[in-house]
């Protein structure tokens, strides 16, 4: 069987299980860890993550992050500037913490919205496209207080003893999370 479709066979499993309501944000979390070699299956696929949230009779959302930076930078008054001198979106730019608030902003408002309520999976995809201009740790620990019902993190890296790895690059981080893996059974 294929690891993507492992990967929807255990989060069937997860969201079809009781949901807790009296959980710290952090446990409100939870990461769809998978290959990143299999970005492009997972995306043809998200339909039947969808279909598994809504047959457990809860609500959906989606956010694609896929191309917020470009975005981001198309609007902004200095993008002219930053595509003469790109270093300047580098290290610890103000630029770049513009960017790490808007793309903050833009999860929170919907995590906030009416529709995402405490009965809802909000499930954010595309997050390889923060790579190098903020972590996924980061965005997940701004935004946490927002959860009502789950955040889904589509997350293309590794997850080994409670640690995460990005795209097999950056080095991990220990986090709350409930992991999701094609690998092993529910945790």
């Amino acid at each position: 069987m294929a690891q993507i479709e492992r990967l929807i066979q255990n989060y069937d499993t997860r969201v079809s299980l009781p949901w807790e309501r009296n959980l710290a944000s952090q446990q409100r979390v939870w990461f769809a860890v998978y290959n990143k070699a299999e970005e492009r299956r997972l995306r043809r696929r998200l339909e039947e993550f969808e279909i598994s949230t809504k047959r457990a009779k809860h609500g959906w959302i989606t956010i694609d992050l896929t191309d917020s930076f470009g975005q981001w930078l198309a609007s902004h008054e200095y993008r002219d500037r930053y595509f003469e001198t790109p270093e300047h979106l580098e290290g610890e730019s103000p630029a770049l913490d513009d960017f790490q608030e808007a793309i903050t902003a833009q999860v929170t408002n919907v995590l906030a919205s009416p529709k995402a309520d405490e009965n809802t999976v909000v499930a954010i995809y595309g997050v390889a496209c923060l790579f190098g201009f903020m972590k996924t740790s980061e965005l997940v620990s701004r935004v946490k207080f927002a959860i009502r019902g789950r955040l889904l993190v589509f997350f293309p890296g590794e997850h080994e003893d409670n640690t995460y790895r990005f795209l097999d690059a950056r080095e991990g981080w220990d986090y709350l999370a409930v992991p999701i893996t094609a690998d092993e059974g529910l945790k």
